[in-house]
């Protein structure tokens, strides 16, 4: 098979199909449907191919809390190997389940506008109304996120965390049909883009829960050689969320943070300066660190010919937004995550991971 693109219409690759990878869980598929309705309005010419994946790793495996299985990519890694074989052109993920440093060959080549990124309760229909501080004492609440538990517990010590697993039909089934769970966290954005926006009890702040690196923002991985997949799809990249999601990815990357230790973020742009809030905590939230930092981010767009052209930024190529404020941002993650480490954060970190090893 010829792998690359055959040369042929404007942006190099016409006369062939685009294969765009997904996993098989529905909310994979609508956000990959969503991925391939922009572009097919970008590029009416082009043929896009969904080919539906494999169910990975983190799918199948799922009698174990996320961050106890130990692999890093995943949700990422089957889809990496059709990328890798040339099977597929692109692939959609969330972001925030894509880790730091992605495997040589690889990069991110598009991130989409971000949903909103907070953290929401879904409550058990005998709970509608309430809010987690109306909880009756001992209510047990579904997650299976240390940042979640670990920020909530602290803030509301009345309640109980408890693992729950599966995709997000699965658990909002449990939720619904047992008695178990008086109610449970997910990520709005998953939830608006499943269309169950109406079943969102309390949307959490950041005062009461940062959330995730890289949540809410969609992305696209394609292979980093491919200039013309690349060129394509950087079409996609949201210049805000860009930036934002290169702070949170530095900080976290600086902090060797990951899926098995409790590390969250808040990030806001305003007026070309970028905020990024940043913390850890220990596993029952009772040891924490919290610090905010800015800087600014205006910067005009450059034509930056040469050798510059494919920087990398924590696993993303954004070559349609300004090297400078990329740099800037990446700076703010790496001067944050620094900070709280002379403050003892790699101590916090440490015990978590090893209690969570444990548990």
């Amino acid at each position: 098979a010829v792998s690359g693109a055959q040369t042929g219409g404007e942006n190099g690759v016409g006369g062939r199909a685009v294969r765009v990878g997904t996993r098989r869980s529905q909310l994979a598929r609508i956000q990959t449907d969503s991925v391939v309705e922009m572009l097919r309005e970008l590029y009416p010419d082009l043929h896009f191919e969904i080919a539906v994946a494999m169910s990975t790793t983190g799918d199948k495996i799922l009698d174990t809390a996320l961050s106890k299985i130990g692999e890093k990519s995943l949700f990422t890694k089957e889809l990496e190997n059709a990328l890798e074989r040339n099977e597929v052109d692109l692939v959609v993920h969330s972001l925030k389940d894509l880790p730091t440093s992605l495997p040589p060959g690889f990069t991110i080549g598009a991130v989409c506008k971000r949903e909103n990124p907070l953290d929401a309760v879904v409550f058990h229909p005998k709970n509608c109304g309430k809010t987690l501080s109306l909880l009756p004492e001992k209510s047990v609440i579904g997650t299976s996120s240390l940042r979640r538990a670990a920020q909530l517990k602290k803030k509301f010590p009345q309640l109980e965390f408890r693992d729950i697993r599966g995709n997000l039909n699965t658990r909002l089934k449990k939720l619904d049909e047992k008695e178990d769970f008086s109610a449970i966290i997910l990520a709005a954005a998953g939830l608006k883009r499943m269309g169950w926006e109406n079943r969102i009890g309390q949307l959490l702040s950041p005062e009461d829960c940062l959330y995730a690196v890289g949540q809410g923002a969609l992305a696209v991985e394609v292979r980093a050689k491919d200039q013309e997949i690349l060129n394509m799809v950087s079409a996609l990249h949201d210049a805000d969320t860009v930036l934002r999601c290169i702070a949170e990815r530095a900080f976290m990357k600086r902090l060797e943070g990951g899926c098995s230790v409790p590390v969250a973020v808040n990030t806001v742009l305003k007026d070309g300066q970028l905020y990024l809030t940043g913390a850890v905590y220990s596993l029952d939230g009772s040891d924490s660190l919290k610090e905010t930092m800015q800087t600014s981010v205006h910067y005009p767009q450059q034509n930056e010919d040469g050798p510059n052209d494919d920087v990398q930024r924590v696993g993303i190529t954004a070559k349609n937004v300004p090297g400078q404020a990329q740099e800037a941002a990446e700076n703010l993650g790496v001067e944050l995550a620094s900070l709280l480490l002379s403050k003892g954060a790699k101590h916090i970190l440490s015990v978590a991971r090893q209690l969570n090893d444990a548990r």
